[in-house]
């Protein structure tokens, strides 16, 4: 279908595009919410700044697309491919990421508070502060996700859910160069997360669960631990 096509029928009420292809497409500024692009082709598209609330993006091909400062508040990402997107800036609050592949992805200032990234793979993802914004994923769901290597440096985890996460070598500590805040992980749930080699120095842990969480190697140099539950289901005092 060409774009031209697309933006006519929807401007007519259609919504239903499934398995729609639109590799390279340019759709910057543009207001398609609620559209509904299941099992789409979407790669190397340049979707700035457009708004997709509430839209179906399940299963859709958005590897190398460009995403930054994109409105895509309680849409369904559920199992869509994302690997090297750019999504700094990116508006997906209460947005359903679960099964999605975010490999290598960026992700920098996104707000992702209350957003659903159950089993989301976001291998060696970029989560740093842009100069404008912290990335925020406070009360995010990222149960099972894999976070092996990936740079949350001062990102905002207050209350995320990270049971059973996986956070071998990530970079969870403050640079001071590009952000003053330390990575904040207050209240958080990391039972059971894999935080082996992580870097947490000067984190905020504040009556954080870390009960049974592998603690191997993990920086915790002037991390700020107290209440928190550690490994051994000890407060920390």
């Amino acid at each position: 279908m060409e774009l031209e096509e697309l933006l006519s029928k929807y401007s007519l009420g259609s919504r239903k595009y499934h398995n729609i292809v639109l590799r390279e497409a340019d759709l910057i500024d543009i207001n398609l919410s609620g559209v509904d692009f299941q099992g789409g082709d979407l790669r190397q598209s340049r979707l700035g700044k457009s708004i997709f609330c509430q839209a179906i993006l399940k299963k859709v091909n958005l590897s190398e697309s460009i995403l930054w400062g994109t409105d895509l508040r309680d849409a369904d990402l559920s199992e869509a491919i994302l690997r090297d997107a750019d999504l700094s800036g990116a508006k997906l609050i209460d947005a359903n990421l679960t099964d999605a592949y975010l490999s290598k992805a960026s992700l920098c200032g996104a707000n992702l508070t209350g957003a659903v990234l159950l089993r989301a793979i976001l291998y060696e993802v970029d989560l740093r502060p842009t100069s404008e914004r912290r990335t925020n994923l406070g009360q995010a769901n990222l149960t099972q996700a894999d976070l092996c290597y990936a740079n949350l440096s001062s990102a905002l985890l207050y209350q995320a859910n990270l049971s059973g996460a996986r956070l071998c070598r990530a970079k969870l500590t403050q640079e001071p160069y590009r952000s003053p805040f330390p990575t904040d992980l207050t209240e958080a749930n990391l039972q059971g997360a894999d935080l082996s080699y992580a870097d947490l120095s000067n984190a905020i842990l504040v009556n954080s669960n870390l009960r049974e969480a592998d603690l191997t190697g993990t920086i915790l140099t002037n991390a700020d631990l107290r209440g928190a539950i550690m490994p051994d289901g000890d407060i920390y005092k």
